[in-house]
């Protein structure tokens, strides 16, 4: 059965104001607070429509109704409107941002913004590498066996790595090698280096060959073979704000959830540009995590999306701000990557 306007229209103003009182909602309420134009009565059969549809629930007897995911997604999809974050909001993120000195306190300040924002639980995923592409390779003298590997990729990332070397090597052999690595590889994609590197050790002077192989082998681990992925949490007492419908009344299988690094990556990662993902109750593939929402978007300079940031909650969600809040800050993390 197709819903009409009015019937979707009391699902929209169930799911307002569940939302924001927290209480089922019954149909006197509804009459009251929204302009529906119609009786208390004609409210109450638009109401077991509904339910009988499955867009929204009793609780416990003698209750007003509550929105199943069903109902969230329904409203998601054809009966919100994102909300504009006012100047204010745009300043205040803009300003907080751009106080950032370095990559880490970008990822630190965005997880505590969306958190503070959204009054929800926030993921940040710092750029990935296997996204990023090689700015800068500096090798620094520890001693005359040891140096110091220090790639910074194009996103602000730094990676560093000590290298043992077969022999002593003197200043002139380190600036050399430096030479001739960033000759190589500035500019290029992590994931399209394995050859390039190879390719320094074949074209490498015999003296200097069993020097280049060591650094070689370690260019790889830090370029291509270290896989794990960063991430940054942000608000998890939020959760403990809503109320006894929230999680199904437990929050010990999200909280387990939250711990697991994995998890968190599935939540956010594999993003396409411009896309903002909202995950509703039994959408989430994760067991835990079927009693929250989850909202998230990829972010990096222009089109090119180097990581992925979100936050999660309960199905009860102010999803227009929600929505709002998660692309905005994404664009101004993205605009701050690109400007650097």
């Amino acid at each position: 059965m197709s819903l009409d306007d009015r019937k979707l229209e009391v699902l929209r103003a169930i799911v307002e104001d569940y939302v924001e009182t927290q209480e089922p909602v019954g149909s006197k309420a509804l009459v009251e607070r929204h302009q529906l134009g119609v009786s208390s009565a004609t409210v109450r059969n638009d109401m077991a429509v509904l339910e009988e549809e499955g867009y929204i629930r009793q609780p416990h007897t003698s209750a007003g109704r509550v929105p199943t995911d069903a109902g969230y997604r329904l409203f998601v999809d054809r009966l919100s409107k994102v909300k504009a974050l006012s100047p204010a909001e745009r300043r205040a993120i803009e300003r907080f941002l751009l106080g950032a000195v370095d990559l880490d306190d970008v990822v630190h300040r965005t997880v505590r913004l969306l958190a503070q924002l959204t009054r929800q639980v926030a993921v940040v995923q710092y750029p990935s590498l296997a996204r990023s592409s090689v700015r800068h390779l500096e090798l620094v003298p520890i001693s005359t066996t040891r140096i110091m590997l220090v790639m910074i990729a194009d996103t602000g990332r730094v990676e560093q790595r000590l290298v043992e070397l077969p022999g002593p090597a003197s200043n002139d052999d380190v600036m050399e090698l430096r030479r001739k690595t960033n000759e190589k590889l500035a500019g290029q994609r992590l994931v399209d280096t394995p050859p390039l590197v190879q390719a320094l050790v074949d074209e490498c002077a015999p003296d200097r060959r069993g020097t280049m192989a060591c650094l070689a082998s370690v260019l790889l681990e830090t370029l291509v073979e270290r896989s794990e992925e960063r991430l940054m949490l942000a608000g998890t007492a939020n959760l403990t704000r809503g109320g006894v419908l929230d999680f199904q009344g437990t929050l010990r299988p999200v909280l387990e959830a939250l711990e697991e690094e994995v998890i968190l990556l599935k939540l956010i990662g594999d993003l396409e540009p411009s896309k903002t993902r909202v995950r509703i109750g039994d959408e989430n593939e994760i067991d835990n995590l079927r009693s929250t929402s989850v909202v998230s978007t990829g972010y990096g300079p222009g089109a090119t999306i180097v990581g992925g940031l979100g936050v999660l909650g309960p199905t009860r969600m102010d999803y227009p701000g929600t929505i709002a809040t998660v692309r905005a800050v994404a664009r101004y993390v993205g605009d701050l990557l690109a400007q650097n």
